[in-house]
């Protein structure tokens, strides 16, 4: 098969390879899926540069965790009926040498989902590690049927995902974006109302659209640039449900976190609870059907261009997803 790879980490161009590789077969309860596109996200840029403290698990690894294809092989114990059936992928690249970044990937047969005719593959293809940790950000501490939840960094990969499950699942939503332009965007893509942090109190201002009542849980971005923020505006017993933050090692303003009984869950993709993984790919799924979750696509570059498209992931100023046509 062709694939992209890397037997070293470090900078895109000096480590991916593009050759091929002998194609895999499944496993017992695995499918083998033929990749039409392959999602990029931030992590998989992290476990290829190193990032994180992380090192290689594997001596070589086809990057990229994402992906949509057709199943065209199953393991023992899968419904061969599955044969033919159109999927997206998640946790390809997780505890697994080989990701997406391939003609063909291996997966656990629960981490291919189905995917409805109607979805464009490349709105499918990077949905896993945004949309499954945006899941978990806004529903690992219950419903949020009528509770106020406030969505940071509103219009990335996880931002936006977290707009779309929390509105269909009944809350009240409100987003931060970086700029008064994006205040529109935000709105578009789910929230009840936007709030832009270049204006400045920007807790004063979430109050405002909340009639002065404080937030039930945040979708955390930066954990460590907005813990004063998120400290004004939670009601005791509040959830912060963060994914990222600038700082590796923030300080903790343990005392007001106490008093306010507040809860801070941090999260990582590879490791959730598979009962929460396959509860957000059928929510996910149906977000996409319903219209209700669409993703930008910046750009959309051949497998041979690997190099390139991770490049532009790690440019800040990339406006919307990276994928690659395998």
């Amino acid at each position: 098969m062709r694939a992209a790879w890397y037997d070293r980490q470090g900078p895109a161009r000096e480590v991916l390879q593009i050759g091929e590789l002998p194609d895999p077969w499944p496993a017992e309860g695995e499918v083998r899926v033929r990749v039409s596109v392959s999602g990029i996200h931030v992590g998989d840029l992290g476990k290829r540069q190193g990032w994180w403290g992380s090192t290689m698990s594997f001596p070589r690894v086809v990057p990229h965790g994402d992906g949509a294809g057709v199943i065209d092989a199953v393991g023992l114990g899968v419904d061969p009926s599955r044969v033919g059936e159109r999927v997206w992928v998640y946790l390809a690249q997780s505890y697994r040498p080989f990701g997406t970044a391939a003609e063909y990937t291996v997966v656990p047969a629960r981490h291919a989902v189905p995917l409805p005719a109607d979805v464009p593959d490349e709105q499918a293809a990077g949905l896993g590690i945004p949309g499954i940790t945006a899941h978990r950000a806004i529903f690992a501490d219950g419903p949020v049927r009528g509770q106020r939840v406030v969505v940071t960094g509103a219009l990335g990969a996880v931002g936006r995902a977290a707009l779309a499950v929390a509105r269909r699942g009944g809350a009240i939503v409100i987003a931060t974006v970086r700029r008064p332009d994006q205040v529109g965007s935000a709105l578009a893509a789910g929230a009840h109302h936007a709030v832009d942090t270049a204006g400045g109190g920007v807790a004063t201002r979430i109050l405002e659209y909340t009639g002065g009542e404080p937030v039930d849980r945040v979708a955390e971005l930066a954990f460590d640039a907005n813990l004063t923020t998120n400290l004004e505006i939670l009601r005791i017993g509040g959830v912060i449900a963060t994914y990222a933050t600038g700082a590796a090692e923030p300080s903790i303003p343990y005392w007001p976190l106490g008093f306010q009984n507040i809860t801070v869950r941090f999260l990582s993709n590879d490791d959730f609870p598979e009962s929460a993984n396959e509860a957000a790919a059928t929510e996910l799924t149906a977000a996409l059907v319903a219209g209700d979750l669409r993703y930008p696509i910046a750009a959309r570059l051949p497998l041979t261009e690997i190099a390139k498209a991770h490049e532009l992931v790690e440019q800040s100023s990339t406006r919307g997803r990276v994928v690659l046509d395998i």
